[in-house]
């Protein structure tokens, strides 16, 4: 090929123009790459999440090629089942895994990436990026954002403890053939260390927020009036994805305990696996509504509607994976209650900014609401350690700028012939840092709004 332009070839299930979760992070990422003069392809699915439908436009049946964020985007056919749950999962997982095959392959011999980024889930993708890295000489990089095999088994979505072994077997063996695999938080490095992945090829990669869009809004909020509530109504929202791992049932066993009170509304605002279940439960509850999914534009008008916010939790999926929702909600400067075990990241952060309280305790969180409500102080001196906490280790351009800085994976790529004749060895695969922005990511940094 004979150029000096460096090229990374991304592999992800999930990517934009879908609004939360992963595909959020791998567009917002691939976006900030182009534009520091990196040449990215990314072989990814139709958009489908959080909605669990192939969105208009799209189709999981074919094969389509865009241009998205900057860089040149594959579409592979994707199976997408109404009802998601453990073995259809598996199904959807596949489907993608085996439909990108063929893409991540031909990209490998045809454009020659320096470096192949794929993350998990699926990790089914990863024993065809291994191949695909081989074959052009390339380097691999593994991201876990979700433990989506011990989550799986955790929260009791597959139930066969002999394929369970099996297939963490699989895992660990996949994992450790990686050049680099990084994840977001400490507690989930614990866990790929000990999965077998070398210490030194371990990086923390924790998601980031937007601190310029997401920030405290000190005038009235039109999205209030907008959605008809009473300026004296106090508003506990959960914001974010509705799937299992969530376990937003608690959410409406402690909205009962508030039946009494007029001016308390918990307001549900998002979608996925769970939503239908969660509406009909929900619908004999005068002080529980559910709103649909907001546009980005006004993420930062939802979340500083809140008075507080919940980030519940299964206790099963706490060190597996990590909701990046916090992030948004501590730069938010409003406070939070989640439920954590003290010693997992997620209250070791949701702390500094909130109320942290056992996983499953319906009257635990019920009486930290009550005491944030009643505490117009306390709601605004954790809201502010919060939305400072948020700017010193979450801030975007510092997370990225910090990770793609200091790879070893991007400062050292292998060395093979990049001309069509022969040529020299390719350069590494760096980015031109500020000075400015230095030092590592805390190892306490962390993450789906």
């Amino acid at each position: 090929m004979g150029n000096d332009t460096k090229r990374l070839l991304v592999v992800a299930l999930n990517f934009a123009p879908e609004q939360t979760g992963i595909g959020k992070y791998v567009g917002d990422m691939t976006e900030w790459l182009t534009s520091h003069g990196i040449s990215v392809r990314v072989v990814t699915a139709p958009p489908y999440y959080p909605y669990w439908s192939v969105k208009p436009g799209y189709s999981g049946a074919r094969y389509r090629r865009e241009n998205v964020a900057g860089a040149h985007v594959y579409r592979c056919p994707i199976w997408v089942p109404r009802c998601p749950c453990g073995l259809t999962r598996i199904l959807h997982l596949l489907s993608f895994a085996l439909s990108s095959l063929p893409v991540v392959l031909w990209q490998a011999l045809v454009w020659r990436p320096h470096l192949i980024f794929v993350v998990e889930p699926p990790l089914g993708a990863a024993p065809t990026v291994r191949l695909a890295a081989a074959l052009c000489g390339a380097r691999s990089w593994l991201h876990v954002q979700d433990f989506e095999i011990d989550a799986a088994f955790d929260l009791g979505l597959l139930r066969a403890p002999r394929l369970g072994r099996a297939i963490l077997a699989i895992e660990r063996w996949l994992m450790r053939g990686f050049d680099q695999v990084s994840t977001i938080s400490e507690s989930m490095r614990s866990k790929l260390r000990a999965k077998g992945v070398r210490e030194d090829r371990i990086v923390s990669f924790p998601n980031w927020v937007d601190t310029g869009s997401i920030r405290p809004i000190e005038a009235p909020i039109a999205l209030r009036a907008e959605l008809g509530i009473d300026p004296g109504t106090h508003v506990v929202l959960y914001a974010g994805n509705m799937g299992e791992k969530q376990g937003l049932e608690i959410i409406l066993d402690v909205a009962r305990l508030f039946r009494e009170d007029p001016n308390v509304l918990f307001l549900l605002c998002g979608d996925g696996a769970a939503r239908s279940r969660i509406a009909r439960a929900a619908a004999v509850l005068a002080n529980v509504r559910l709103i649909p999914l907001q546009p980005l534009s006004r993420l930062n008008e939802l979340l500083n509607l809140a008075d507080v916010h919940l980030l519940p939790q299964r206790k099963a999926a706490e060190d597996l994976v990590l909701p990046s929702k916090l992030t948004a909600i501590m730069a938010s400067g409003h406070p939070v209650v989640a439920t954590a075990r003290r010693e997992s990241d997620v209250a070791r952060c949701a702390a500094i900014g909130g109320i942290v309280v056992s996983p499953g305790d319906v009257r635990a969180i019920a009486s930290a609401v009550r005491r944030l409500l009643a505490d117009d102080d306390l709601r605004l001196q954790l809201g502010a350690t919060g939305r400072a906490y948020a700017l010193q280790n979450w801030e975007r351009e510092k997370v990225l700028r910090q990770v793609f800085a200091r790879l070893p994976t991007l400062a050292a790529t292998a060395a093979r012939d990049d001309d069509d004749d022969g040529g020299t060895a390719s350069a590494p695969l760096a980015i031109a840092i500020p000075a400015a922005v230095a030092g590592p990511v805390p190892a306490t940094s962390l993450t789906d709004v």
